[in-house]
């Protein structure tokens, strides 16, 4: 078993419950962690026997151009499409955080964390 990260995937989009979110938009950064079985590409040294983070980093960007009112939804739609676009995955855990969230302080950023097993 292995572990791929991609973190820090930046990304302007407009999601959140009030008008002037999905308006305006905001900053967002998303980090997305996986178990695989990654020993054959460790054997292999072949694209094709792992996780590839090129592929991640796309879903990431695709999902979170569609706007959703809260960071759960888009969470669980990037947890949804890893699951059922690369078969080897066996669990993903996928920060996804706001950037200066509009809610009246000096918040650097807030995060929702969403994680799942592969159900067999």
């Amino acid at each position: 078993m292995g572990k791929v990260k991609v973190e820090n995937i930046r990304a302007y989009a407009h999601h959140g419950c009030l008008k002037e979110e999905t308006a305006i938009g905001s900053e967002y950064r998303v980090d997305v962690s996986v178990n695989a079985d990654i020993s054959k590409a460790a054997l292999s040294d072949r694209l094709s026997d792992t996780v590839d983070y090129v592929h991640i980093n796309r879903i990431v960007k695709e999902e979170m151009g569609l706007p959703s009112k809260l960071l759960e939804h888009v969470g669980q739609r990037i947890i949804k499409r890893i699951f059922d676009e690369i078969p080897i995955v066996t669990a993903a855990k996928v920060w996804v955080s706001k950037i200066n969230p509009p809610i009246g302080g000096d918040v650097e950023k807030v995060t929702v964390v969403i994680k799942e097993k592969r159900i067999p």
